[in-house]
């Protein structure tokens, strides 16, 4: 699995690290089941400090994507395989959108409103 950050972004590296785990998930790189790589690992592959990636896998468990378990290290649950089917979803929903000519910020908007709605 790859874990990228960038050190210059605005973005708390933590929030990055999440991020690309949600990615990886959603674009089925990693699937539920998959261990993610330790958090020591990660730390050092990216030259961050462990703690940001523990926060990073701590938000991850909090929104139940993830199971942390001593010696077992983080998990992939099966709630993350459902990014999957909902990058598929959007996906198609993208290309049409396209295919009626309207442009990303108003698809944006769309799904902005209606999920403010709920």
């Amino acid at each position: 699995m790859l874990i990228r950050v960038d050190q210059s972004s605005e973005t708390p590296l933590f929030e990055q690290v999440a991020a690309s785990v949600r990615a990886g998930a959603a674009a089925g790189r990693i699937r539920p089941g998959e261990r993610l790589p330790s958090a020591r690992e990660v730390a050092a592959a990216l030259d961050v400090n462990l703690h940001t990636v523990l926060k990073a896998y701590q938000d991850l468990r909090d929104e139940g994507l993830v199971t942390m378990r001593r010696g077992r290290g983080a998990v992939l649950t099966e709630a993350a395989g459902h990014l999957a089917q909902i990058h598929r979803d959007v996906l198609d929903l993208v290309e049409r959108a396209r295919a009626l000519g309207l442009s990303t910020e108003t698809l944006a908007s769309i799904v902005k409103e209606l999920s403010d709605d709920r």
